[in-house]
């Protein structure tokens, strides 16, 4: 017997043709709810705790919207969205902040520093998988 991938529906979509959303969050706790939440709304996930390393797993499996935290132990999340947008294979990818930072002008830094959307923590279970796949749905996923 075979187990649906994470994310899939038996009797659904094969599992490659859900979207596919990267987290990048150094909180474990913070990861593991958003990965759930979306899996148990039929999306798939990778996760990555450092900028770096979501960089690599960005230009290695081309996921459809990437949700990046902004405080990362390695680098800046700015910083990372800013490779991720000068890199050949990830400058197509939606990058969607996703912090708790307060301000004032509504994150409009965020979009003017090349971010898609804004999501902010803590997430609402109920919306954050609609949110997500509102900017799966603009980058045709």
């Amino acid at each position: 017997m075979t187990t649906p991938s994470p994310g899939a529906h038996p009797g659904g979509p094969p599992a490659t043709a859900l979207p596919l959303v990267l987290i990048v969050d150094d909180n474990e706790k913070n990861l593991k709810l958003a990965r759930d939440v979306l899996r148990a709304a039929g999306l798939r996930t990778l996760e990555a705790a450092s900028g770096g390393e979501g960089i690599a797993l960005a230009a290695e499996q081309l996921p459809d919207v990437i949700l990046l935290d902004l405080r990362l132990p390695d680098m800046d999340g700015i910083d990372v969205a800013r490779k991720l947008r000068g890199g050949a294979r990830t400058a197509h990818i939606p990058v969607v902040a996703l912090s708790a930072l307060q301000s004032e002008d509504d994150g409009d830094w965020l979009f003017a520093a090349g971010f898609a959307g804004y999501i902010k923590k803590p997430i609402s279970v109920t919306e954050f998988p609609d949110q997500v796949r509102r900017f799966c749905a603009r980058a045709g996923a």
